[in-house]
């Protein structure tokens, strides 16, 4: 139902990342969401429904909190490189963790505020889960978005409103309405390119 070819091993290891999410959950309140079937479909899922939509090799995490959807993503994709930004030292250690426990050679993990990271290559994809606003997205993560990237954020409900505010050379090139299995509530995924290249 999500596109994505799941096998064993990678099972296997996003298991083991729900594990370690449970655990240090209970001592750092990572995540507001509890209880494994919870997390499972909440989380793992629900980042996953975006794998279908990535585009090129380089993919960014902005605000990636727990690593999500950043590690969900780098397990299910060893072939692209993930970069997961964060400026809180309690999520990095989390996300650190992770990274030395299921040896993921394909993450690496930024402790910084997302206007001041200035990587030495672009990313041709930009995911967030955390922005309010479609807009303050854009205008604060444009610079690291390299020539024919896209902006992918992931909202519950339509945001119809947001769409008419978006601005500074961005447009919307699709909206993606997804079904996540076991959840209810609405999932869309928008898409943001630049507007002189769509």
């Amino acid at each position: 139902m999500l596109g994505v070819d799941i096998d064993e091993a990678m099972q296997h290891d996003m298991l083991a990342y729900l594990g370690l999410l449970n655990r240090w959950n209970k001592v750092y309140n990572l995540t507001a969401v509890k209880g494994n079937a919870n997390i499972l479909n909440r989380h793992l899922l629900d980042s996953l429904s975006l794998v279908p939509y990535l585009h090129g090799e380089r993919v960014i995490d902005i605000g990636t909190g727990a690593g999500l959807p950043g590690i969900p993503v780098a397990l299910a994709c060893p072939h692209l490189q993930v970069t997961l930004l964060d400026s809180n030292a309690k999520r990095c250690r989390f996300l650190r963790q992770v990274q030395a426990q299921l040896k993921l050679k394909n993450v690496a993990i930024v402790q910084q505020r997302l206007e001041k990271y200035q990587p030495a290559e672009k990313f041709d994809s930009l995911l967030s889960r955390a922005f309010s606003s479609l807009q303050a997205f854009v205008a604060s993560s444009a610079h690291l978005l390299a020539e024919n990237g896209q902006l992918i954020a992931m909202k519950g409900r339509w945001p119809g409103e947001e769409s008419e505010e978006l601005q500074g050379g961005f447009m919307i090139e699709n909206v993606v309405k997804l079904m996540v299995p076991g959840l209810t509530e609405q999932r869309h995924l928008v898409i943001c390119k630049k507007s002189d290249l769509v």
